[in-house]
């Protein structure tokens, strides 16, 4: 019986998330006594998954699985982990399986806690540590369910490499009609930037800097240190940027390891939706604003001046460090 994770593919490669849960599972399993088995959709070389950790990589490929669906994603997962005996599964906390989630915990009847940010503090009985309180407190929370699904929130526990080799299973899914009631008729996607989801930095702009023809610095910034862009919601509200782009608690959830806020006062609707990242930095005119009494370091002064500086800088130490 081992541990169950579902790594995610996409472009050609797996997410980020997927080593990370691929990881997390390794940890769980190594606790228990145990092996790590992992699911893996329409992906090429599921093999590498064995530098995480994996043993066995349950490789499923089927057309009618290429663009992401709940319903039938759930479906498969639920089948594979019948087949392995899986009592607990591993999952990102990517907007995809937030989806999938509730739909595979109902149909094997598991207990399911989301925002987990630490390996088990104990396997008997089985208990996690968990953000509540849009981040901003933890809970030991106990799983006694016979089918545990466990969510690990992005950027918690880190990549680490376990190289195993790793043996792969075709495995074809029984899928009817009815998962496939939902389906997904058009897919707009960023192009050649490092998304919100998936940066270890994300750059993040506000109302200060006074209309989107200003932009070129967070973008310029962004590509400097290979971050994301991202922005306020009044901003992505005024059409400045994307909806895409909106981050905070009614926009995109943000677990970077680098969170760079310029221009941006710091509403509690933002502040809760980038808390979880590890290191704040605010650049603000008003020493007032409310983000710099949750931020890691600050700065006071004038985007306009502070960030062309910062750029030049850190061209000037990447030319050094090259």
């Amino acid at each position: 019986m081992s541990v169950l994770v579902y790594t995610e593919f996409e472009n050609g490669k797996f997410k980020k998330n997927a080593h990370e849960v691929a990881s997390y599972a390794y940890e769980v399993a190594s606790k228990m006594g145990t092996t790590v088995t992992a699911v893996a959709i329409n992906a090429n070389s599921p093999e590498s998954l064995g530098d995480y950790g994996v043993t066995k990589v349950i490789n499923v490929q089927n057309e009618d699985l290429k663009t992401f669906n709940a319903k039938a994603y759930a479906n498969t997962i639920a089948q594979v982990s019948a087949k392995e005996n899986a009592t607990i599964i591993i999952l990102s906390s990517s907007a995809d399986t937030k989806f999938l989630a509730p739909m595979l915990t109902a149909q094997l009847k598991a207990g399911y806690v989301p925002n987990v940010v630490a390996a088990p503090e104990s396997t008997s009985p089985f208990q996690v540590k968990r953000t509540v309180f849009s981040n901003k407190g933890f809970a030991i929370t106990q799983l006694d369910t016979d089918v545990k699904i466990i969510g690990v929130s992005n950027n918690a526990f880190g990549s680490v490499e376990n190289k195993t080799d790793a043996t792969v299973e075709d495995f074809a899914p029984d899928l009817a009609e009815e998962a496939f009631t939902t389906k997904s008729i058009e897919i707009d996607k960023v192009v050649g930037k490092a998304t919100i989801a998936d940066a270890d930095i994300v750059v993040s702009g506000g109302r200060g800097l006074k209309g989107p023809e200003n932009w070129g610095m967070i973008e310029e910034l962004a590509e400097v240190l290979g971050a994301a862009t991202a922005c306020s919601k009044p901003v992505s509200d005024l059409g400045w940027r994307p909806h895409g782009e909106h981050v905070g608690q009614t926009g995109k959830p943000v677990a970077s390891n680098l969170y760079i806020a310029i221009g941006i006062s710091g509403a509690i609707q933002h502040l809760a939706g980038v808390s979880a990242s590890k290191v704040k930095v605010v650049i603000n005119t008003d020493p007032e604003a409310p983000f710099f009494k949750a931020a890691d370091y600050g700065v006071v002064g004038d985007a306009f001046e502070v960030v062309p500086q910062l750029i030049e800088k850190l061209k000037e130490f990447k030319a050094q460090n090259a």
